[in-house]
């Protein structure tokens, strides 16, 4: 029979699909058409941008202790509907305070529903299993950015100048919906089912619920937490210029068409499937430091061609290039900080590395946009994320170079 740890990891994917593919990846290929509907700068497409994050930064912190005190299931529904609704209403807005404030709210329940699932496997496997079965939960993001990419393009162009709003309207329906699926099939902890930990339980100091001080105490004093969280940051600040502005790049600098962009996307998306867990196995096999240093390597070249081979080649080596790491940090991230607290504190200390992640998302978008309005392109924001991403690979060096399991779960 399938260990129903399985079944965890695999509405994992649902969850991601929702959280990241529909809720915040999407924004890119709608950002176009949105910021010529609404009458935008793109210093202020930044700024919405920023937003999103802002809001995923408060609840990655606060919902990593909130899952710890009272459970990933009912955390990831709840973060869900409000996504599914405030996707919705972004669809609704009609001025840029409006489209800041439904993208702050989305960016709410993103990181209320993005960091506890990721920190959920922690909970479901052994350390030895740990990073293939959180590679499996990313495979959301890929699928998120292929099918939008396929179905929205045409989607917008059938409503012509409104289309972007009927966009926002079937993601937020469709994020409205996985929420059900996923508490229908999530459990939090092995015992709900009668199980033990997939591949071998690991020892159990104390089952008392976490209070936030207490949790906030033990990360605290925990000095590879700190590590983690710098290596993050760089990808936070790098990878979101890439994702945010790619498609308008494309369109509006290198005159590419939003169908052959939505197309290149797709193919990025479809490529990201396997991202998380072609790196989980990665990182399972080589350590977390140096899956993590090859991860940045690939990424940066994958930011620094559009900006120097702007041919429909390289635009293509780009996005495939982007594809197969898009999910290699996230992954990387959860498995090692997994290692390094354990699963009882496994949500706290992804949600805890996560405030840096989300400081450097937060300013990703807003520094990118103001260097497009300052200088006409964004190909130095590229060059800039290429350079964040060289000195992530640097400084994941300083990561353990194997970190001793603790029993503290």
């Amino acid at each position: 029979m399938i260990h129903y740890a399985w079944i965890i990891a695999c509405t994992g994917t649902l969850v991601v699909l929702g959280a990241h593919g529909f809720g915040r990846m999407s924004y890119s290929l709608i950002l176009p058409a949105m910021r010529d509907g609404l009458g935008l700068t793109y210093t202020q497409v930044g700024l919405i941008g920023t937003g999103n994050f802002i809001g995923y930064l408060f609840l990655a912190l606060l919902g990593g202790f909130l899952a710890s005190r009272f459970g990933v299931r009912r955390l990831v529904f709840v973060s869900l509907l409000l996504m599914g609704v405030s996707l919705f209403a972004t669809g609704l807005s009609n001025s840029f305070f409006s489209a800041f404030m439904m993208r702050l709210i989305t960016g709410l329940g993103n990181g209320g529903a993005y960091v506890p699932i990721m920190a959920l496997p922690a909970a479901w496997f052994a350390a030895r299993k740990r990073g293939l079965a959180t590679g499996i939960m990313p495979v959301g993001s890929g699928l998120g950015l292929t099918i939008t990419g396929l179905i929205l393009p045409p989607l917008m162009a059938a409503y012509g100048p409104m289309g972007w709003k009927y966009a926002w309207f079937v993601l937020g329906c469709a994020v409205f919906c996985l929420a059900f699926v996923s508490y229908a099939l999530l459990r939090d902890d092995p015992s709900e089912k009668g199980l033990t930990m997939y591949g071998g339980e690991e020892p159990r100091k104390t089952t008392a619920k976490l209070t936030i001080l207490s949790a906030w105490k033990e990360l605290w004093r925990e000095r590879e937490v700190w590590k983690l969280g710098i290596v993050y940051f760089m990808y936070g600040f790098s990878y979101i210029i890439y994702l945010t502005f790619f498609v308008v790049y494309l369109t509006r600098e290198i005159g590419v068409s939003l169908g052959l962009a939505g197309a290149i996307l797709a193919l990025l998306g479809f490529i990201a499937i396997s991202s998380g867990i072609v790196w989980g196995v990665i990182s399972d096999a080589v350590g977390r430091r140096y899956g993590s240093m090859l991860a940045y390597i690939t990424l940066a070249v994958a930011y620094l061609i559009p900006p120097f081979w702007q041919s429909v080649p390289g635009l293509y080596l780009s996005a495939i290039l982007f594809g197969l790491s898009m999910s290699s940090l996230p992954v990387i991230m959860a498995a090692a900080v997994g290692d390094a607290v354990g699963g009882r504190l496994a949500p706290a200390g992804l949600g805890f590395i996560t405030v840096f992640f989300g400081i450097g998302q937060a300013l990703g978008p807003a520094c990118a946009g103001m260097i497009k309005d300052a200088t006409g392109s964004f190909a130095n924001a590229f060059i800039l994320a290429g350079a964040i991403s060289l000195a992530g690979a640097a400084i994941s060096l300083c990561m353990r170079k194997r970190v001793s399991i603790k029993d503290s779960l």
